[in-house]
């Protein structure tokens, strides 16, 4: 008698380490069956200095471990992909403990290491600027006792470490701002001379790493044929969560900064814009991120004073006020000025000031999508909004209002959902190492 039973789907637990906590999504046939969370002190903050100790991260992940042993999931996990901040890295020894700070993603202490990058770097290479990854290894190397033995750990090569114990192995994505050609699949040259450690080996996202560590077998009471698959980085993540999947589509993120991605057939990279691509599967990414973003709503605005002010905005009659919304001097995408002054106008009022400010953000929005498009990028079609600012109602409408495309409404913005999938759920069972 034939057994017409259908196998169980996969669940795979998805991950997301930020800047500020650590997300977990357990997903089946793409729905999520549970969520957990944990939060993180921020980072130490000034003028040039952005840092994070791992014990920050260490401590988030053994709590998030416990939440999902306690809650009975870890016997039933098949799979765990985990996305996290592109551009915050550190150096570890072989043994993959920390031998630094982890320098965050706007880190911007490697002025002079970004001089030295711009002298030999393509002008077209993400690795340029002192946010860079290569930037900030190489001032790691300047002022920490330097080893050739060392390792490079972005952010999620850390967290894939937990996982499984891989060393010095890295996904295309994070290694992007690291100097990597993702067109030619290589290191070129030149960043073997600049950059001081060893380069970690390349794979692309969603591939096979390994089996989970025995610490999380043990420990944790994770299956030991549990799959480690290599991830990619939060926005990219943020961008699979939307929904997003045809040639056209673009997600606006707008967080503390804004940021933009659209899919397409070809790359594209215009340094001198802020432009950059990534590789995902057989398409790419492109896009860049602004300075402006809901930081500089904060910046003259309480949460409370936004959400008595913005009901009141009468979105249909524009202000007309120039405005260019950032909290400092110095913008990245759709202009590339280290020197870009602010333009926040003069208001009789607080409203007024506000859907400036507003207005300002749509339409750097809409000039950074103009901007692609100029370049080469396909034809805007879908735009899917996502991150904080999508509960700004004025923001939704008035971008509904500017940009030329489509306004919709994204699946999840959970990243860690996001990063789920990368992963094709029927390739789980039969995958060997």
């Amino acid at each position: 008698m034939k057994n017409n039973k259908t196998p169980p789907f996969p669940i795979i637990l998805g991950l997301d380490l930020g800047t500020s906590g650590l997300r977990a999504a357990l997903v089946e046939s793409g729905q999520i069956l549970a969520e957990f969370s944990m939060t993180m002190p921020l980072p130490e903050r000034d003028q040039q200095r952005s840092q994070q100790s791992v014990d920050v991260w260490q401590t988030a992940f053994n709590n998030i471990m416990n939440q999902l042993q306690q809650a009975g999931w870890t016997q039933k996990i098949d799979a765990i992909i985990a996305d996290a901040t592109s551009s915050t890295v550190l150096i570890c020894d072989r043994n993959g403990q920390a031998t630094s700070l982890a320098l965050m993603y706007d880190d911007k202490r490697a002025q002079s290491q970004a001089k030295k990058i711009a002298q030999i770097a393509p002008t077209d290479s993400a690795a340029r600027g002192a946010n860079s990854s290569l930037a900030k290894l190489m001032w790691l190397a300047d002022h920490t006792a330097a080893n050739t033995k060392y390792f490079i750990q972005h952010q999620i090569d850390w967290l894939n470490f937990q996982l499984c114990g891989v060393q010095n192995i890295t996904d295309e994505n994070n290694a992007l701002k690291l100097g990597y050609d993702s067109i030619h699949q290589a290191w070129p040259q030149w960043v073997n001379e600049l950059c001081p450690y060893e380069l970690p080996k390349v794979v692309s996202a969603g591939s096979l790493l390994g089996h989970v560590s025995q610490k999380l077998v043990n420990q944790w009471q994770f299956k030991a044929s549990t799959l480690v698959y290599a991830g990619t980085t939060d926005s990219i993540a943020a961008f699979l969560a939307s929904g997003a999947s045809q040639v056209g589509d673009a997600v606006t993120a707008l967080g503390s900064t804004l940021a933009i991605k659209q899919l397409s057939n070809t790359p594209l990279f215009a340094a001198e814009y802020g432009i950059y691509s990534h590789k995902l599967k057989d398409k790419w990414l492109l896009g860049g991120a602004s300075n402006a973003g809901g930081a500089v709503l904060l910046a003259h605005f309480s949460l409370e004073q936004l959400e008595q002010l913005i009901p009141q905005l009468n979105v249909e009659q524009t202000t007309g006020l120039a405005c260019y919304p950032l909290s400092r001097p110095g913008e990245r995408f759709p202009i590339a000025d280290p020197n870009l002054e602010p333009i926040i106008p003069k208001t009789d009022s607080d409203a007024q000031l506000l859907q400036a400010l507003i207005e300002g953000l749509v339409a750097v929005e809409t000039q950074a999508y103009r901007k692609l498009e100029s370049l080469g990028a396909p034809k805007l079609t879908r735009v899917y909004g996502v991150g904080g600012g999508t509960r700004n109602q004025a923001w939704c409408q008035l971008r509904a209002l500017a940009l030329p495309a489509t306004i919709a409404k994204p699946i999840s913005q959970s990243a860690a959902f996001g990063v789920t999938c990368l992963i094709d759920p029927t390739t789980i069972q039969g995958n060997t190492l």
